[in-house]
This record gives structure tokens, C-alpha cells and sequence, in this order.
């Protein structure tokens, strides 16, 4: 099944290849001195020392010894005309001869007539070459592609300081042959077939072509069937249509196949190539291409008749053509190994030639760039007091705001001013006192492409015409009468006029002009150039030096990309990823990331390979308190039911998991561990046929291999669960449903083979017979562990290092990893190129470096730290290099970011060992940790690498010292090789941060009582030594916490029995106010009672309780707090038992406890602790095990959710912590609905509701009287000399056993 695709690769691949070497021939020994035998004629230059053109040839000694201009300055260039088109592919200069004129840095520009130069560019960037450090030394330059011109140009950009521009020049080549046609935009080539129908399985078309037009059909082919292929440009980009259906589709009723290409109407040659094998085609133009394949069934390209080039001609209408002719040059024309030109140039009989000649003309229009948004001008004389105005001109550009033109009328007639505001044009004529005509047209002209412009002003009507359309003022312009003005600025203004002469409301333009006409006459630019018509600052001329700077697009995923003259923006809005250029992934890698940062169960997305290819993927993540599940659904996790399935008529079904089987692969290799459980329910539906037969079930995995095994199996065992363990209904068969019984049976497992899963099908063939009948359910692949989190390695040695192959990351590089040191400084990592090089490191105990270099020279970013770093503490580094910025992030600090040049190289190009921990010269190595090591989102394995490496071992403990305040509520942060966790057991909460309140729902006779004794293990398996849910009972200190919801008054909420008799008690008083009463002896009481509010009162309350010593705190709600001492002859005996609710033993209680005790508590508690004693997380979690006893009905459930509602009303929430929960699946068939239950369970509730209304109505009733009463009770009262005063006004002690409605409000 893989033979065509492969075959389809090595015939491209052929194709590919042999078009190169036809490129590349004429390169062979192409090495030849071509201006050595060059006239003097043929050299010229923008100035020259001796006023007369000098030789210039390499080693020239004669006369002045090379090339001097009148004026070193930027302005200058040294040109030579080759005489012919050649080919190029080296240059070399000197300095001129005895002197100290020499030039250190230039660079190149070509042409094939002399006009409309082209910049010599590498790496997409105008490439500057290096030049001499003497007279007479020779710099030898190879070209990296070579060029075909006829005209060469040397632009010196940096000369020696202590002397002036001097330069001989040497160009190496060869000569070039080429077939060329010219289509005059009315003209094409017909290639005719020598049968009537051409069927081709592949084909390859090459051509070059160069052309001032945007639009243009250069080649088109179809068939009476439907196929067709076009190649047609479409606003200065090339369109590939490309149809091998036999449906109707015709040309341009669709999208085209293929889009390539900007700015292709520069009139400079642009090659094309289009290999097509079957339906898989490449695309190239110039250097990108673009691989797709074509839809469809068919593999063929079925023509009739002809192909077409240059326009596509309507049958039996000479002259006519279906869409704009292509009209340009054309070069070098081949389809399928035919020279389709030469032919034509021969006269062959295959080829009908219509209105094309064979060498190319070269329109001489002289474009020029403004490169300055700041000081660009071009100033052009007019015709002054000429009545009316006419200036036309073209311009392209990327930018949205710009100068056009500016100029003051003759007259008095006002100023003329033409801008680009937003991408729309905008015309102002007038004097500033009046109101000025305006008129406003167009919209996004910032796109690139070339716009015309005509203003016309003649008798009082003014016309803006733009691309042949033209616009009108809105308002009366009878009272305007304009003259020509007699200077125009173009572009923008010097810095050295007055307004009046020169108005410039917004920045100057950028982009290029060409054809600029002033009252009707056209103007020389090339004069100006020379300096014999007006006046330049900041242009190129000669030369359109427009870029694409989308093209290609550096915005990664899939991110927007717009552009300005000067740089590029991306949009990542609309994706999953964030930064300059859509580099980075705005989801963390795993679940165990999403836990690190505090998150608890939920439904994340997940990016496994961090800022590379793949997309993130949504999951559940289950974050318990030892493993962090993550889970991935399909699209059919219920029990399916199969019938009538045999070998010749199986039963199959694929599994969607939402996400594509590369981004499933990247969780699951991430990943510690995965499993996912099967279910195969049968009644007479063989499974695996055991023990010898061929399987009757089978499941593909994630290579679309068959599996034969089942859950619990290993892989390559023909077996079920119960068939490793003999626990099989039949002995002679190794799963249950094997055994082929009548009645139910089924076998269930955990399939956990990493390199096997996600399951993506399961085929079924054996419910066809007499009874039989099978269901089957899959559940949602589940993960846990992340092998690239957790990576560590600890560096030991100075000397040690890891090494790994280079980092390849040519435009966009992230590095970021994890690491914890003492050491004063050191290097985490290095990479080494030719020239390139990038470096982190730890340069001083508070300041982190990031140098890297991509041939521009160093980059240096440094983010310092209030802090020392070296705190033995994990820190987290994130540095960043892409084509807008380089950046370096330590962990929440602000940080460091420097734009990155957009000239000169771009690409990081490293080519020694990445050395991590150490540098290639075995100096400034790291001591310490580093941890989770990424590079492009790419894992490093660094314990894997250290396993065999000296001063290097795999993993790094110490965790617990950065991490462990992420355990809460009293947990205990505990080492793991792979991490952390949280350990709960001393905790009144849980969960995998200790943050989760154990809570539960207590009647009117419910007690939960914990007896205290000796700690002991609660399971046999524990690693701790101990259990903290019991705890010592010594009385030095007393920590109490717990919280309650309840609507009942009085109740008894918590009391302690100490082995005296003597007992501490918290209770809610009649009036709800919180008392709390320790008796100490049976003389000695202490009551101490808040009276806030009502606390009673269905809203969730926190009760603290701390005695250290003598000194007690009592704090209600966070913010209510009692301080008391007690006397040094009070005696705190040891404690015996704990009980929440209902005192159930006989216990000498006083009245008021009593009083409380007899209705008990009825509502919710919740995080109740004791010191180290959780004894309601005993009694819900280790009751079997604990010594608890609990005596009528507890049911947990969540207090928060009982807030405001009816609490003495004992309800259940069920929760779930995996979404994807099962059913019970014993009885697979089985669907019975209870539906009376349910009715009469409603029927209660509604009762319980009416009668607690009832009691909550007469209790506000009742309340509301008792405090009518206290207020005409209130008198001043006296303290305790040992109360703290600063709470004197706030509680009512008492030493004394006294009723509640003596007490002090608050």
C-alpha cells in the first residue's frame, strides 16, 4: 500500500533533481575573469576624481590606478557594462593602486539594460560584502546564487577613514544562452498535441519570466472533460489552477490549487517550476514552494488539443483571448523536456506563433525609493502660472500614512497637497484661510501593488483620477482658480523650508514612485540623479527596493501577517499561541504543569511539544493527591451493543479523540505511564479465540496495526486478564467469553503498551450466530507523569558538561528550563557556529545572561534580580530569539528585550555541539541543578544523557525547599525522584494541595467521638511512620479548627473529655451566640462567649481555638478575636476523647452544656482539627481503621453548598472527580428504571422544606423578642484585671457558670 507514495516521492523527487542540474550546468567551471578584456568605455561611474571615466580592471596601474569619485560619499557607485547577458558567480576588488583609497564594506546591484537595477540579496537581506584593508590586497567574494546580467554596479557603503573611496573590481562567470519570447500582451504560443487527447501521469514545467504588468495568463491547458491547469498572475502574485476531476469546474470558479509570490511585477526575471506527480504537486517560484495535493479520484492530466502560453485563446476567434494576455518576457520555456520557445523559434510545425518575437524589450521607466520616513524628498521644477495643473506619477508602498506631494500654487492660489492618510488618498487644494477643496478616494492602497495618480485642475473643476477612476470634490469649487506651482515635492519636505513652501501634516512616504509627469511633460530622473534637475535627499533611484516581508510568513501557527516598509506585525489573536511572531504557546505542556501552578481538576488544554508544529489538545485533568491523571475522550466512550457481525461482515468502530494521532503520540511519549480499560460483554461472542485460534476481536492502535490481545494482557499474548492469572471461567481458555457460554460474561483490562495506544478501532466478527450477542466499550485514554517536567541532572564538577547534536533553529529560537545553584556564577548552556553563537548563563549571583549572535555581532541581554539566585531555590529562565525581538525572562521579573536588526543576516546558524553545564573550552562551568531543558519545545533528556557522563547525575532532589508552600492547611510537602507531592494526612483537608474541606452533614443525633491512644499506621502499605489523623494528647498546647453551617440554637458543636471530668465545650447558646466553656475543676469555670450575631443563621462560620501554654486566642470569622490568660494555679488535665455532635457517654455535664447536648448539632462541619487530629477526616475516610466511633447518620457533603439553604435537611452531593465516569456495566442489557423511588423521595423533601420554613419563621419571630428584651437588661460590667484591655469592649468574660442572656453584645 505504500508503494505509490513512495514511488510518487522518488519520481518528484527525480524531476527536482534534474531541473536543478539544467539550472546548475552552465555553473560548471563558470569562473572566468570578465572585465579584465573590457574597454575603458565600458566603465562608468556617478562621478570620477579625473572628470573622465578610469579604467578599473583588478591590478590597473596606469594612470590614476582604479576608481576614485570627485565626492566620497554614500552617493557613489562604479558600474560596468559586461556587454552581454552572462553569468555571474564571483567578484573580487582592490583598493586603487598606490594609495591609501580603498573601500571596506560595499555592496552589488544588476540590471540587464542599464535601468531598473536589482540589489544583490542573501539570506532575503541586501547583502554587504567585505572589502579590503590596503591598496593592493585582493578580497575574493563567492556568490551564493549565482546572476545572470548584462550590467554590474559596485555601491561602496564604508571606505577607509584616513583616505578616500578607491576601488579595481574583477566580475567572474560565463557566458549564458537562453531561448527568449516577447508577448506584447496581445500575442501567445500555441503548442499543439500529435494525437488529439495528451493523458500524463506527471508532468514538469519550467519557465522564467519578468513583466510591469500584475495580471496575465502565461500558460492554460484544459480538456472537454473538465481537466485543467492554468498558471495566471494575479496582482503581482502567481496563481496555480490545477483540476484533475472530470467535473465541470471550469477556470476561476474556484480558489486557485496554489498561490505564490509578491511583487512579481518588478520587471526582473522570476524562474517557476511545477512538478506534478499524480495528484501530488510541487509548486516553486523563485526559492518558495508550496507542496499540495490535488482532490479528486483521478491521477491524470487529460488535455485536448494544445496548451496555451502567454493567454488563452478563444477557439475559433483569432485575437480573442477568455482573460488578460500576459505581456512581458518570457524565458527558457519547458513542459515535459520540450523547449517549447526554440521550437517556436525553429517554426515547427507544433507551434503556432502568434504576434512574438525573440528578444525581450525593456521598457526604460526609471523607478525611485523613498527610504526615509523622516527625510526623503524629491523636489521636481513645474511650469509656473500656466493656468490649471496636471501631475500623474505611480507609487507602491506598504505603509497606510505618507506624503505624496506637496506644493504652492503661483498666484496666491494656495497649496496643493496629496497624502496617504489610513490607505486612502486624500487631495487638499486651497488657501489654509479658506475652505479648501478636498476630495477623498480609494482604500487599502498600502497593498503592495502600483497605483496611478492624475491630478487635473482646469476652470474651476478639479479631478483626482486613481487606477482610471476618477473623483470629484463633494463641495462647490467655482471659486477656486489654481496656476501650476514651481516646485513639487515629492514624497516629503527638507528640513529647511517654511511651511507655505513645502506642507507636510503627517510623516514622509516610503514606497517607490515611477513615471512622474508634470504639466503633461515627463520627468528625467536619471537627470536628477546626475544633479541636473532638482534636488534628492534619502532615495534610490534607479531602483524600486520594495520588500515583501511577508512572504514568506515568519508569524508561526498559522498567525496573520501584515506589514509596514520597515518591519512586519503578526496577529495571533485568532490562535493559540502569543509573542512577536506567534512563537509562543499560551497553554502549558501537561496537567503536571497545570498542578504546579496551583490548579485543581478541570478541563485544560494541553501543547505537548510547546512552541513547535502540533496544536494544543483538550483534556480533563484529574489532579489527585498522589498522581495527576490526564485524560483524553472520544467520541464513543458508552456501552454499544453489536448483533449480527461475522468474518465477511465484521462490525467496526473508529475512535475520535478530538485531535490529530501526532499530537495524541507527543501526550502519550510525554507521559509516565497510560493506560486504557476494555470491556468485551458476550453471551455466545467469542473473543480472542484462545487458546489457538485466530482472533474474533481485535483493536488498531496508533501505527494501524492489528492487536490481538486484550486488557490486562501483555502485547504479543493471545490473552485476557484472567488468563494470566488462571482465574478464566473455562480453564481451557484464556478469556472468559472464550468459553463461548450462553449465559453473561465479559472481560475487562487495562491495556497500558505506550507505543500501542491511543485504540483507534475495534472489530468485531462473531455475534452472528443462534443467541449471540456482545457490547463492548472503550473507555478515554488515560495518562499520568510527565518525563519532561521533572528531567534534572546535578552538575558536580566545573569540568562537567552534557553535550547533545547542534540546535537547529534558523529564524525562531526559545531555550527555557529550570535551575537551582549556590555557585557564584557558570554557564548553563552553549552552541558554537562558523560565526553564530549562543550562550545563558548565570553571570553573577543575581544577574542572568543571554548572548547570542546570528552574524550582525553580539546580542547581549542581562535581567538582574533583587535577589540573589543563587539561593539554592529552583528559578525558572526563558530566553527567546525570532526576527522582531530577542528577550530573556527570569521567573516573574520584568523582561529584557532588544529589537532584532532587520538588516543583514537573519538565520541562526550553529554548527558545534550544544554543551549544556559547561562551555567547548571546559571554562566557567555550572555547579548545581537545571531542570526541564526545552528548546523549541523540543525536550533535551538530560537524565538519560547524564547516566553515562562523569560529574553528571541524573535527578536533583531538594523540591520540597521551593515548592513546599504549595501545600496547605498543615500538608507536608514530600520528595518525590519525579517531583512532589502533598501529603494530607495531618490535614483536616485533602486534595493534592491539603485545600479541599472534608466536610459532613450531622442529625440532630449524630456523634462522631475519637477515643485518643497511642499513633499507629492506618494502612499496612503507608511510608510514613505514622498516622496523623491520631496524634499526642498532650495538653501543653490545644489548636482547635474547625467550621459549621446550622440553623439550630442551642447546640453543641465540640467537646473535649479530659480524664478528670473536667471538659471543654463549644456550643451555640439559645440566642445563637458561640460560647465557649472550659471547666478546669469542679469549681473553676471559664466562659468566654461572642455575641456578634446570630451565628445560627444558615451562613458558613470558622471557629480557631489556640492555647499555648496559659495563654488562649479565640478568633470567629477572621476578624472577631478574644485573648486571655489563665492563673498560674489552673491545671489543664490529659485528654481522653473528642466528640463532635451529640455527647453520647455519661459525662457530669453542667446545665448550660447539657442544655446544648440534649438537642445535639444538626447542619454541616467541616475542616475539623484537633493539634494533629483530623476526627472528622477519620471518621468519613478511616473509619474501619481509626479509633472513631460514630453513632447515628453522618453523610459527607459540601458545607459551601449548603450555605442559605435548608441545612437540617440532610442532603448528598455526589461529585465525581473523572468526567468521564463509568456505569456499572454488570448487566450491560439491564435499563430498569426506579421511578417510584424518585417520586416518593421528591414527595419528602417538599414536606421537610414546608415544616423547616415553618420553624424558621417562628425562630425569627422568637429572636426578635429575645433582643427587645436584653437591650432593657444591658448594664456596665467589670473585668478582669488579667484581659487583654484592648478587647475589653469587644467580649464578656466570666469565671463564673452564667446564663446567656447575661452576657455583653458586641
Amino acid at each position: 500500500m505504500d508503494s505509490v507514495p513512495r514511488l510518487t516521492s522518488v519520481l518528484t523527487l527525480l524531476f527536482s533533481g534534474l531541473w536543478h542540474l539544467g539550472l546548475t550546468a552552465t555553473n560548471y567551471n563558470c569562473d572566468d575573469p570578465l572585465a579584465s578584456l573590457l574597454s575603458p568605455m565600458a566603465f562608468s561611474s556617478s562621478s570620477d576624481l579625473t572628470g573622465t571615466p578610469s579604467p578599473a580592471q583588478l591590478n590597473w596601474r596606469v594612470g590614476t590606478g582604479g576608481w576614485s569619485p570627485a565626492d566620497s560619499n554614500a552617493q557613489q557607485w562604479l558600474q560596468m557594462d559586461l556587454g552581454n547577458r552572462v553569468e555571474i558567480t564571483a567578484v573580487a576588488t582592490q583598493g586603487r593602486y598606490g594609495s591609501s583609497d580603498w573601500v571596506t564594506s560595499y555592496s552589488l546591484m544588476f540590471s540587464d539594460t542599464g535601468r531598473n537595477w536589482k540589489q544583490y540579496k542573501q539570506e532575503d537581506s541586501i547583502w554587504t560584502f567585505a572589502g579590503n584593508t590596503n591598496a593592493d590586497g585582493v578580497v575574493h567574494h563567492k556568490l551564493l546564487r549565482s546572476v545572470r546580467a548584462r550590467f554590474v554596479r559596485f555601491v561602496p557603503l564604508a571606505w577607509n577613514p584616513s583616505g578616500k573611496i578607491g576601488m579595481r573590481v574583477e566580475v567572474y562567470g560565463c557566458s549564458y544562452k537562453s531561448d527568449v519570447a516577447d508577448f506584447d500582451g496581445r500575442s501567445s504560443l500555441l503548442y499543439r498535441f500529435n494525437q488529439k487527447l495528451m493523458s500524463t501521469l506527471k508532468d514538469v514545467i519550467s519557465l522564467k519570466f519578468k513583466s510591469m504588468q500584475g495580471d496575465g495568463v502565461l500558460f492554460h491547458g484544459e480538456g472537454q472533460r473538465g481537466d485543467h491547469i492554468t498558471l495566471e498572475l494575479q496582482k503581482g502574485r502567481l496563481a496555480l489552477y490545477l483540476n484533475l476531476d472530470d467535473s465541470k469546474a471550469r477556470l476561476g470558479s474556484g480558489p486557485p490549487s496554489a498561490t505564490l509570490g509578491s511583487l512579481l511585477d518588478d520587471q526582473h526575471w522570476h524562474s517557476v517550476l511545477m512538478e506534478r506527480v499524480g495528484k501530488q504537486v510541487n509548486f516553486t517560484v523563485d526559492k518558495h514552494t508550496q507542496h499540495f495535493r490535488t482532490t479528486g479520484e483521478a491521477d491524470a492530466l487529460d488535455i485536448d488539443y494544445e496548451l496555451s502560453f502567454g493567454g488563452i485563446p478563444v477557439p475559433g476567434k483569432p485575437g480573442t483571448f477568455l482573460k488578460k494576455n500576459f505581456h512581458g518576457c518570457i524565458e527558457n520555456l519547458y513542459y515535459n523536456g520540450v523547449n517549447i520557445i526554440d521550437l517556436a523559434k525553429r517554426r515547427k510545425h507544433q507551434i503556432y506563433t502568434g504576434n512574438v518575437t525573440f528578444s525581450c524589450s525593456e521598457p526604460q521607466i526609471v523607478p525611485i525609493t523613498f527610504v526615509n520616513s523622516g527625510g526623503s524628498y524629491l523636489l521636481l521644477p513645474g511650469t509656473p502660472q500656466i493656468d490649471g495643473l496636471s501631475v500623474s506619477f505611480q507609487f507602491r508602498t506598504w505603509n497606510k500614512d505618507g506624503l505624496l506631494l506637496s506644493t504652492e500654487l503661483s498666484e496666491g492660489s494656495g497649496t496643493l497637497l496629496l497624502s496617504l492618510e489610513g490607505g486612502i488618498l486624500r487631495l487638499v487644494i486651497g488657501k489654509m484661510t479658506e475652505r479648501p477643496a478636498e476630495i477623498l478616494t480609494g482604500s487599502n492602497l498600502n497593498d503592495g501593488l502600483w497605483h496611478s495618480v492624475s491630478i487635473n485642475a482646469r476652470r474651476n473643476r478639479i479631478t483626482l483620477t486613481l487606477d482610471n477612476d476618477a473623483t470629484y470634490p463633494a463641495q462647490d469649487t467655482t471659486w477656486v482658480q489654481i496656476y501650476s506651482g514651481n516646485s513639487y515635492y515629492f514624497g516629503g519636505c527638507p528640513e529647511n523650508l517654511t511651511d507655505s513652501q513645502c506642507l507636510n501634516p503627517i510623516k514622509a512616504f516610503q514606497g517607490c514612485m515611477r513615471l512622474i509627469f508634470i504639466d503633461n511633460q515627463p520627468k528625467d530622473l536619471i537627470s536628477v540623479q546626475q544633479g541636473s534637475l532638482g534636488n534628492f535627499s534619502d532615495l534610490h533611484i534607479d531602483l524600486c527596493s520594495i520588500k515583501d516581508r511577508c512572504l514568506p510568513n515568519y508569524c508561526e501557527h498559522g498567525g496573520s501577517c501584515s506589514q509596514s516598509w520597515n518591519t512586519f506585525y503578526c496577529n495571533c489573536s485568532d490562535i493559540s499561541y502569543t509573542g512577536a511572531t506567534c512563537h509562543n504557546p499560551i497553554y502549558e505542556q501537561s496537567c503536571e504543569v497545570y498542578r504546579h501552578q496551583g490548579n485543581t481538576a478541570g478541563f485544560f488544554h494541553i501543547d505537548s511539544d510547546g512552541s513547535g508544529p502540533l496544536a494544543p489538545l483538550h483534556v480533563y485533568c484529574n489532579i489527585t493527591e498522589d498522581k495527576i491523571w490526564t485524560s483524553v475522550q472520544h467520541n464513543n466512550t458508552e456501552l454499544t451493543h453489536v448483533r449480527g457481525a461475522n468474518p465477511e461482515k465484521p462490525y467496526a468502530m473508529a475512535l475520535d479523540y478530538g485531535g490529530s494521532m501526532e499530537q495524541l503520540e507527543a501526550m502519550i511519549d510525554r507521559s509516565e505511564h497510560c493506560e486504557q480499560e476494555v470491556a468485551y460483554h458476550c453471551r455466545r461472542s467469542r473473543l480472542l479465540n484462545t487458546p489457538d485460534g485466530a482472533p474474533f476481536t481485535w483493536w488498531i492502535g496508533r501505527s494501524s496495526e492489528r492487536h490481538p490481545y486484550w486488557g490486562g494482557s501483555p502485547p504479543g499474548v493471545q490473552q485476557c486478564e484472567c488468563g494470566l492469572d488462571e482465574s478464566c471461567l473455562d480453564i481451557r481458555h484464556f478469556c472468559n467469553c472464550d468459553a463461548d457460554k450462553d449465559e453473561w460474561a465479559n472481560d475487562t483490562g487495562l491495556l497500558s503498551f505506550k507505543d500501542h495506544l491511543p485504540v483507534t478501532q475495534i472489530v468485531i466478527t462473531d455475534t452472528d450466530r443462534s443467541n449471540s450477542e456482545a457490547a463492548w466499550r472503550i473507555g478515554p485514554l488515560r495518562c499520568y507523569g510527565d518525563r519532561h517536567f521533572w528531567n534534572a541532572v546535578s552538575f558536580y564538577t566545573e569540568a562537567s558538561y552534557l553535550h547533545f547534536p547542534p540546535f537547529h533553529a534558523e529564524f525562531s529560537a526559545d531555550i527555557s528550563f529550570f535551575f537551582k545553584t549556590t555557585a557564584l556564577s557558570g554557564v548553563f548552556l552553549e552552541n558554537l557556529g562558523i560565526k553564530d553563537f549562543i550562550r545563558l548563563e548565570i553571570s553573577s549571583p543575581s544577574e542572568i545572561t543571554f548572548a547570542i549572535d546570528v552574524g550582525n555581532g553580539p546580542v547581549e541581554l542581562v535581567v538582574q534580580s533583587p535577589s540573589p539566585l543563587n539561593d539554592n531555590q529552583w528559578h525558572y529562565v526563558r530566553a527567546e530569539r525570532n526576527l522582531k525581538e530577542t528577550s530573556l525572562q527570569v521567573d516573574s521579573l520584568p523582561s529584557s528585550t532588544k529589537e532584532t536588526s532587520d538588516v543583514g543576516h537573519f538565520r541562526l546558524q550553529l554548527t558545534s555541539q550544544l554543551f549544556v553545564g559547561g562551555t567547548s573550552s571546559r571554562q566557567k562551568g555550572f555547579l548545581g541543578c537545571i531542570r526541564s531543558l526545552h528548546l523549541n519545545g523540543q525536550r533535551l533528556d538530560l537524565e538519560e544523557r547524564a547516566k553515562f557522563t562523569s560529574g553528571v547525575r541524573p535527578g536533583c532532589p531538594g523540591h520540597c525547599s521551593s515548592y513546599g508552600h504549595i501545600c496547605h492547611n498543615g500538608g507536608k510537602c514530600v520528595e518525590k525522584h519525579s517531583g512532589y507531592l502533598c501529603d494530607c494526612t495531618n490535614s483536616p483537608y485533602e486534595g493534592p494541595f491539603c485545600k479541599k474541606e472534608v466536610s459532613a452533614v450531622f442529625e440532630a443525633g449524630t456523634s462522631v467521638t475519637y477515643t485518643f491512644q497511642e499513633p499507629y499506621p492506618v494502612t499496612k502499605n503507608i511510608s510514613l511512620s505514622s498516622s496523623a489523623i491520631y496524634a499526642d494528647s498532650a495538653p501543653s498546647k490545644e489548636n482547635i479548627a474547625f467550621s459549621f453551617v446550622t440553623a439550630q440554637a442551642p447546640s453543641l458543636l465540640f467537646f473535649i473529655n479530659s480524664s478528670s471530668q473536667d471538659f471543654l465545650a463549644v456550643l451555640l447558646c439559645k440566642n445563637g451566640s458561640l460560647q465557649v466553656r472550659y471547666q478546669l475543676s469542679k469549681e473553676e469555670t471559664h466562659v468566654f462567649t461572642i455575641d456578634e450575631e446570630n451565628f445560627a443563621n444558615r451562613r458558613m462560620h470558622h471557629v480557631k481555638i489556640n492555647r499555648e501554654g496559659r495563654e488562649l486566642t479565640i478568633q470567629m470569622d477572621r476578624h472577631l478575636r478574644l485573648s486571655y490568660n489563665f492563673s498560674p494555679e489552673v491545671e489543664f488535665s490529659v485528654i481522653r476523647s473528642l466528640t463532635l455532635g451529640k455527647v453520647t457517654e455519661n459525662h457530669r455535664l453542667d446545665s448550660e452544656v447539657a442544655k446544648a447536648n440534649s438537642l445535639g448539632f444538626a447542619g454541616c462541619m467541616s475542616s475539623v482539627q484537633y493539634n494533629h487530629v483530623a476526627p472528622l477526616k477519620a471518621a468519613l475516610r478511616h473509619a474501619t481503621a481509626a479509633p472513631v466511633t460514630v453513632h447515628g447518620t453522618l453523610t459527607e457533603s459540601s458545607c459551601g453548598s449548603m450555605v442559605d439553604s435548608d441545612v437540617n435537611a440532610v442532603t448528598t452531593v455526589h461529585s465525581s472527580s473523572d468526567p468521564f465516569g463509568k456505569t456499572d456495566e454488570r448487566e450491560p442489557l439491564t435499563n430498569a428504571v426506579r421511578s417510584d423511588s424518585a417520586v416518593i423521595g421528591g414527595v419528602i423533601a417538599v414536606v421537610i422544606f414546608i415544616i423547616f420554613c415553618v420553624v424558621g419563621i417562628m425562630t425569627r419571630l422568637l429572636y426578635q423578642h429575645k433582643q427587645s428584651q436584653r437591650a432593657n437588661q444591658m448594664k456596665e460590667k467589670e473585668y478582669p484585671e488579667n484581659l487583654d484591655s484592648s478587647f475589653r469592649n469587644d467580649i464578656d468574660l466570666q469565671n463564673t457558670v452564667s446564663e446567656c442572656k447575661r452576657e455583653y453584645f458586641i
